[in-house]
């Protein structure tokens, strides 16, 4: 499980910064509204942010397990017109019986406690993704998908890689945003593997606007 803290410090670990997007990668088409999700065991991983200069954070982390739902690293920057959040993996795989996923919880008002967007996709072949209005952590608390503003989600399984990429209009056009990541998954042995970014239900710092 993946821990962060500011300055970038994690267990000792350094931080990371972003890579170049792979031509390989698999991607899905910028649409405003897309259909339903298929997920199995879902809910996707937050990612970390922080105030500073360059408008990023990024951390390290150690691999865990085998399995492609452990998060090892992640980055988020609030940039002029997008947030992207990346996730790095160990062992991403194009497998249904991964059922590996993620579930991004986006954080854009400071005076509402809990976020109000939630990003929810599969990383397996054959997924799909969408972003949708939230009242708070959990599928109870999903609302309608965003029909305003683009986003899209680029899975590379050669680097082990997963790049979210959302407008600034598809979350309100927010100054600062800070977001929660949830990563999960099956084992091949049956049963199920959940990884945040640091704990439970936690936000990263907030990420001013760059």
């Amino acid at each position: 499980m993946i821990g962060f803290s500011i300055g970038c410090n994690l267990r000792g670990r350094s931080c990371v910064s972003q890579a170049h997007i792979n031509e390989r990668e698999i991607e899905n088409p910028m649409r405003t509204a897309i259909a339903a999700v298929a997920l199995t065991a879902a809910a996707l991983p937050l990612l970390a942010a922080a105030p500073a200069s360059a408008e990023q954070f990024g951390i390290d982390d150690p691999k865990e397990s085998t399995h492609g739902s452990d998060l090892i690293a992640l980055q988020v920057r609030n940039g002029a017109e997008n947030v992207d959040v990346t996730t790095m993996h160990a062992d991403l795989r194009r497998a249904p019986a991964t059922g590996s996923a993620g579930t991004i919880y986006v954080d854009t008002d400071r005076d509402d406690r809990g976020p109000e967007y939630v990003f929810v996709g599969g990383f397996y072949a054959g997924t799909d993704y969408r972003l949708l209005e939230t009242e708070g952590f959990g599928k109870a608390a999903w609302g309608d998908p965003i029909e305003n503003g683009d986003y899209i989600m680029r899975v590379s399984y050669d680097k082990d890689r997963v790049r979210i990429r959302m407008s600034r209009a598809a979350l309100g056009n927010p100054d600062d945003v800070r977001v929660a990541v949830r990563i999960s998954g099956t084992r091949a042995g049956g049963g199920s593997v959940v990884d945040w970014a640091g704990k439970p239900r936690s936000f990263t710092p907030w990420l001013a606007q760059g």
